[in-house]
C-alpha cells in the first residue's frame, strides 16, 4: 500500500480531498537555561504531524530528536512519559491515595536544573541558540498533558509560536508544535520553587520566630481562590487575591516570586528567608482537575472538593460559627498549619468574652470555652488533611493573638492522638492564655514557644481570676514603680479566681523587651524574664480599675487595637526581624545576645524594682492586725515576686554569659552550611535586610561611669526624686 492510500484510510483523514506533501523533517533539542542538553538526555517523546499521525523516539546525549519523513507543516512535540526512575519520594506522589500527581520524567529531570539568575528572572539568550533556526522558551506544562499540579506559567522573551499549533487544528492542541525542515531549540524553564525557611529543630531559634510571625500574619487573608463557590464547575482554578496563602503558595513562589505582603495593609517589606528547592518540596496546594480526580467533581454540589476547602477553614458565616480562620499545608519534611487572630468585631465583644472555664475532654484540666469551640474546629480541618497527607513529618504551628490561644490547643489535642504521633512544636505571638494550671502541667511536653512584644497587653487576658460563672473576686494591689524603664512598670497581686484553678500561660517565653539606653539611643534584649512584673503589667493597669467588683477592660481593647505592640505588621514583624538581625550580628561577632551595658541597665532596674516590693511589703506588714489579717495574700504575693524578680536577674545573667551559636539563630539549617550561605545571600540582597535599625543591633559601649550610672538611675546623678508607689486598692 502507498503512502498514499495508507493516509486516505485512516481514519482522521477520510475526507480528505488534496494530497498532503510528505517527505519533511525537523530536529529539536531540548536544553536547559546554560545551553546544556544532558538534563534531557535519553527522554521518550512523541511527535504528531498535520495529518495526526505518530512518531516516537528517544532524545540523545544531548537532549536532541529528529523525525524523518513527516507530512508537511508544524509538528507538535510532546513529552509525557510517566516518572519511573525509582526514587521513593516521586513513587510515593504517584501513588498516594490522595491527590496522587501524574509527575513525567520531563518534570523530574526539570527538577534538577537550576535557573541561570538567582532570582529565577528568565534568561534573555542562551548559548544554543547559535545552532537554532528557531528558539523558544518552554515549561514542563506546555509539553505534557496533566498541568494542575504544575506551576502557572512565568512571562518569557521567546514564547512558542501559537500560529503554528493553530495551522495543526486538533492535531496542535497538545505540546510545543515547531517548524518544519528547522532546527527548533527549546529552553526548558527549571522547575524550582522557592520555600519559605522553617527549622524542624524543637529547639528555639530566631529564623523560625520571624519566619512563623510572617505566616501567622498570613492567616488573616482569605484563601485567594477564584472560583471559591461550590460547585466550582471550571475546569481549573486560580489564585488571583494579593495578598492571600493561596496565592502565596499556589502562585507567586510556585514561580519562584520572592513575596514579602502578608497584609493588605503592610507598605514595609519584610521578606521571608527562602530556600530554592525543586517543585515537588514546595508547600503544596493540591491541584484541582475534575477530569483526573472524582471529589473534584462539581455533580458533587457542595460536598465537592477543591483546593480552598482543602487548606482554609473560614466559619464566620456558618449558624455554629467561632470567627475562626486558619490554613494548612505541607511538604515531605513539614506540616504548616496557621490560625488568625482577633479582628475588630471580635476585640469589641471581647468585654464580653466567654471566659467559662470547660473540661478540656481531650486531656487534663480546664480550658476557655470561647478559645476550646474555635480550637475544635481548626481539629477538624486538621484531622481531615493529615488523613490525606500526614506521612510523619513535622508539625509546625503558629497564630497570633486568639490564633495562638486557639493553637495551644489544637497543638495539645495532637500531641495527645496516638493516631498521629506527630512531633509537634508551636510559636504563638501575643496569646492570650487559654487554660489552667492543670491543663498547662499536663502539657508540659508539648514545645511552645510564646513572643510577647513588650506592653503588648492582650497576653494579660483572660486575667487569672476570671470565670464568669463567679461573681465575687479577691481585691487586688498594685504597685507602680519609678525610676526604671517603662517596660517595667506596674505590678498586681492578690487578684485570684475563687471558684476554680487560675488561668495560666503556657509555654516558654520569649519576650521582646526595648531599652532606652538614654538620648536617642535604643536597644533591645529578647528574653525569658520568670516575675509578673515584667510580663503581667497591662493587666495590673487595668485590675485597679473596679466596676461592680469586675476589672474594666475597655482600655485593653483600645490599647490592643490601636496600639503598635500588639500589631502583626506594626509589632512583631518588626520585632521578630530585629531579633534575628540581632541574632545575626551577635553569632558573627561570636558575642552574647546581651552586652555588659545592657545587663548593668536592666541590673540596676531589677534591683530597684525588689527594693519597692520590698518597702510595699514591710508597709503592709506595719499596719493593723486586722488590716493584715484582711491583705495576708497580698504580703504573700508580694514576697513571691521578689523571688520571681530574683529568678529574671538569674535567667539575664544566663543570656547575658551564653554566646550565640549557629543553632540558635538558624536551627536546622545551621547542619546544612551551604545551602544557609546562598539563602541569606539571597535574602540580604534586599535593600530592607541591610538597613541600620538600632533595635537589630547592639549598643554601643558607654564612654564613662557617669553616663553608666545616669542610665542606670533613669536620671542625672544628683538630681532630685521621688519614691511614689500607689496604694492599696
Amino acid at each position: 500500500m502507498s503512502n498514499l492510500d495508507a493516509q486516505l484510510k485512516h481514519p482522521l483523514n477520510s475526507r480528505m480531498f488534496t494530497c498532503p506533501v510528505q517527505g519533511r523533517w525537523t530536529s529539536f533539542q531540548l536544553v536547559d537555561e546554560s545551553g546544556e542538553g544532558l538534563p534531557y538526555a535519553g527522554l521518550a517523546y512523541e511527535v504528531i504531524d498535520t495529518e495526526g499521525y505518530s512518531h516516537k523516539g528517544l532524545l540523545d546525549s544531548t537532549g536532541a530528536g529528529k523525525v524523518e519523513n513527516h507530512f508537511a507543516g508544524p509538528i507538535a512535540l510532546i513529552i509525557k512519559e510517566q516518572y519511573r526512575g525509582g526514587k521513593e519520594f516521586y513513587e510515593y506522589l504517584l501513588e498516594r491515595p490522595h491527590y496522587p500527581l501524574p509527575i513525567t520524567e520531563l518534570q523530574v529531570r526539570a527538577e534538577q536544573t537550576r535557573y541561570s539568575h538567582k532570582d529565577g528572572s528568565r534568561t534573555q539568550s542562551n548559548p544554543a541558540q547559535a545552532c537554532a533556526d528557531f528558539f523558544c522558551q518552554v515549561e514542563v506544562r506546555h509539553l505534557v498533558d496533566h498541568v494542575a499540579h504544575l506551576p502557572p506559567e512565568a512571562e518569557c522573551r521567546y514564547p512558542p509560536n501559537l500560529g503554528w499549533a493553530k495551522l495543526m487544528r486538533e492535531h496542535g492542541e497538545r505540546g510545543v508544535s515547531l517548524l518544519s525542515n528547522k532546527h527548533n531549540v527549546l529552553e526548558v524553564r527549571p522547575l524550582r520553587a522557592l520555600l519559605p525557611m522553617l527549622s524542624t529543630d524543637s529547639q528555639f531559634c530566631a529564623l523560625n520566630l520571624y519566619q512563623l510571625a510572617i505566616m501567622a500574619t498570613l492567616s488573616y487573608n482569605q484563601f485567594g481562590q477564584a472560583p471559591d463557590k461550590t460547585p466550582i464547575r471550571d475546569k481549573k482554578v486560580n489564585f488571583p487575591q494579593k495578598p492571600s496563602m493561596g496565592n502565596w503558595c499556589g502562585d507567586a513562589l510556585a514561580k519562584f516570586d520572592e513575596i514579602w505582603k502578608a497584609d493588605p495593609a503592610q507598605t514595609k517589606a519584610y521578606y521571608p528567608l527562602y530556600e530554592d528547592v525543586p517543585y515537588s518540596k514546595r508547600l503544596e496546594i493540591v491541584p484541582f482537575d475534575p477530569d483526573l480526580y472524582p471529589a473534584n467533581s462539581p455533580d458533587l454540589e457542595e460536598k465537592q472538593e477543591h483546593p480552598a476547602s482543602v487548606h482554609f477553614l473560614d466559619d464566620r458565616n456558618q449558624i455554629d460559627n467561632t470567627d475562626t480562620q486558619a490554613f494548612i499545608t505541607h511538604n515531605d519534611e513539614l506540616v504548616l498549619i496557621s490560625v488568625r487572630g482577633t479582628n475588630e468585631k471580635f476585640a469589641d465583644g471581647l468585654r464580653d468574652a466567654d471566659a467559662l472555664q470547660v473540661p478540656f475532654a481531650e486531656g487534663v484540666g480546664k480550658v476557655h470555652r470561647g478559645f476550646y469551640e474555635a480550637a475544635l474546629k481548626v481539629y477538624d480541618l486538621t484531622a481531615k488533611y493529615l488523613d490525606k497527607f500526614f506521612t510523619g513529618q513535622k508539625l509546625i504551628i503558629c497564630g497570633h493573638s486568639l490564633g495562638g490561644a486557639i493553637t495551644l490547643l489544637l497543638s495539645e489535642m495532637l500531641r495527645r492522638q496516638k493516631k498521629y504521633r506527630a512531633d509537634i512544636v508551636l510559636y504563638t505571638y501575643g496569646s492570650p492564655r487559654a487554660a489552667d494550671a492543670t491543663f498547662v502541667k499536663g502539657a508540659a511536653d508539648l514545645v511552645h514557644y510564646r513572643m510577647v512584644n513588650h506592653n503588648d497587653p492582650v497576653p494579660s487576658v483572660p486575667g487569672t481570676w476570671m470565670n464568669t460563672k463567679t461573681s465575687v473576686y479577691a481585691t487586688g494591689a498594685a504597685l507602680t514603680f519609678v525610676n526604671v524603664p517603662a517596660g517595667l512598670a506596674v505590678f498586681a497581686t492578690g487578684i485570684t479566681n475563687l471558684s476554680g484553678e487560675p488561668y495560666e500561660h503556657h509555654g516558654k517565653l520569649r519576650h521582646f523587651f526595648p531599652v532606652e539606653l538614654g538620648g536617642k539611643e535604643k536597644s533591645s534584649i529578647l528574653w525569658e524574664p520568670g516575675c509578673d512584673t515584667i510580663t503581667q503589667h497591662a493587666a495590673c493597669t487595668l485590675a485597679v480599675q473596679q466596676i461592680n467588683g469586675l476589672p474594666n477592660r475597655p482600655g485593653l481593647i483600645s490599647q490592643a487595637f490601636h496600639g503598635g505592640n500588639h500589631s502583626m505588621v506594626g509589632g512583631y514583624i518588626p520585632s521578630c526581624w530585629a531579633a534575628l538581625k540581632r541574632a545575626q550580628e551577635s553569632l558573627k561577632l561570636k558575642s552574647s545576645l546581651v552586652t555588659d551595658r545592657e545587663f548593668d541597665f536592666v541590673d540596676g532596674a531589677l534591683t530597684r524594682i525588689t527594693d519597692q516590693l520590698r518597702s510595699k511589703r514591710d508597709d503592709l506588714r506595719g499596719r493593723s492586725f486586722k488590716y493584715r489579717e484582711t491583705h495576708e495574700p497580698a504580703v504573700d504575693a508580694f514576697n513571691r515576686e521578689v523571688d520571681k524578680v530574683r529568678e529574671t536577674h538569674d535567667r539575664l545573667a544566663t543570656v547575658h554569659k551564653d554566646k550565640v551559636d549557629e543553632a540558635k539563630v538558624y536551627g536546622s539549617f545551621s547542619q546544612q552550611p551551604e545551602v544557609l550561605a546562598d539563602n541569606l545571600l539571597r535574602w540580604e540582597a534586599h535593600p530592607e535586610n541591610r538597613v541600620a535599625e538600632q533595635l537589630a543591633m547592639a549598643p554601643r559601649a558607654v564612654e564613662s561611669d557617669h553616663e553608666l550610672f545616669a542610665s542606670l538611675l533613669g536620671r542625672p546623678i544628683g538630681a532630685p526624686h521621688t519614691l511614689d508607689i500607689d496604694s492599696i486598692v
